[in-house]
């Protein structure tokens, strides 16, 4: 999945130390967002979707409270006078996006969620490379080509975990219960050997 997300990549690309920081910053906090509310939906809290972006909703008012504050000029009054219209309906629609993603994460997984968002991601280039003239040259195809496909193996392996195909994967990956039971054999054997309780010879029944 992340070799096609990197395949996806093309063009030419300027490394800003500035940009790169912030996109940092950006990532680790939605991850630990996500995780978060993995935690709290899952664990002994059992928040629902509405609770959960009830808890969310003060502190992100606070962080984006800080962004005006820091950024405040007199013409954002004016501008929110002019956009107003457009302003509300897209709050109404970002949080039912918040409950929307709060109930995935409730019902599958954080890891999920960002596979969904990989998804959404390479259907909203091919959607704008089809409809609207963007252009997508043959590297970012096959990128999202590697890429969906290891979504839809990482989903048939938790449909179907018994199935051959998913067991001789995690047998060359050395990845999981396949290789936990390798080890656990293993550990077992090692075990048995330096068990010095047991006799060697087994006993005679004469």
């Amino acid at each position: 999945i992340l070799g096609g997300s990197l395949m996806a990549v093309s063009g030419q690309i300027d490394f800003a130390m500035t940009g790169f920081t912030f996109q940092l910053i950006s990532q680790f906090g939605e991850c630990s967002k996500n995780v978060m509310g993995d935690w709290m939906m899952k664990s002994h809290l059992k928040l629902d979707a509405l609770t959960y972006t009830m808890f969310l909703a003060p502190a992100c008012f606070v962080i984006l409270l800080i962004g005006v504050v820091s950024s405040w000029t007199s013409e954002i009054v004016t501008d929110f006078l002019m956009w107003w219209p457009y302003l509300i309906p897209s709050g109404c629609l970002a949080f039912a996006l918040n409950v929307c993603i709060s109930s995935l994460i409730k019902e599958c997984s954080a890891f999920t969620f960002i596979l969904a968002g990989l998804f959404k991601d390479a259907a909203i280039v091919l959607v704008g490379a089809a409809y609207l003239g963007e252009t997508v040259v043959l590297q970012q195809h096959v990128g999202f080509a590697v890429c969906l496909s290891g979504v839809f193996f990482w989903s048939y392996s938790r449909i179907l975990p018994e199935s051959p195909v998913v067991q001789l994967f995690e047998r060359a990956t050395c990845s999981g219960a396949a290789c936990f039971q390798v080890e656990k054999v293993s550990k077992d054997a090692e075990a048995n050997l330096n068990d010095e309780s047991k006799p060697l010879l087994p006993k005679s029944s004469v």
